[in-house]
């Protein structure tokens, strides 16, 4: 597996638990767990995704704004994320707030997955991604 194989992989959890923390309602135990998952695999994610991808992307000058562009987005989803938490989950607002969440989650995806992956797959060398692979499969598993 590479490195662009094992995010892509955790994309689609992502845009999985969008999709079921949007389509429920009110204060419910589900809603609150389904929160509770999405906040947990996004805040793993960006640790992880900082570390063992941008990081080692931002000294390449062809990425560097890329690099800076993904995780200053991954700081925008941490504003929403405080958002979120900070309204009560029976209110109209907390859906509105999710659901902004999950449209820049879903453009964060969709801007790695359709440009930096792209770019980011001329930088690496096939050790290399293989190698980030490994590194950040294994974050993910220590902080889920």
């Amino acid at each position: 597996m590479n490195i662009f194989e094992a995010i892509r992989k955790d994309h689609d959890k992502q845009r999985e638990l969008c999709r079921l923390v949007t389509s429920t309602s009110g204060d419910s135990k589900g809603r609150k767990q389904m929160w509770e998952d999405l906040k947990k695999e996004l805040q793993v994610h960006a640790d992880a995704e900082e570390r063992h991808f941008y990081s080692p992307l931002i000294h390449n000058d062809m990425m560097q704004e890329h690099a800076r562009h993904g995780i200053a987005e991954h700081h925008e989803m941490d504003e929403l994320i405080e958002k979120i938490d900070e309204t009560d989950m029976d209110s109209p607002a907390w859906l509105t707030y999710a659901k902004q969440l999950c449209e820049k989650v879903e453009h964060h995806l969709e801007d790695e997955e359709h440009t930096f992956f792209q770019l980011a797959g001329k930088v690496f060398s096939e050790a290399q991604k293989t190698d980030l692979a490994k590194d950040y499969t294994e974050a993910m598993k220590e902080n889920r």
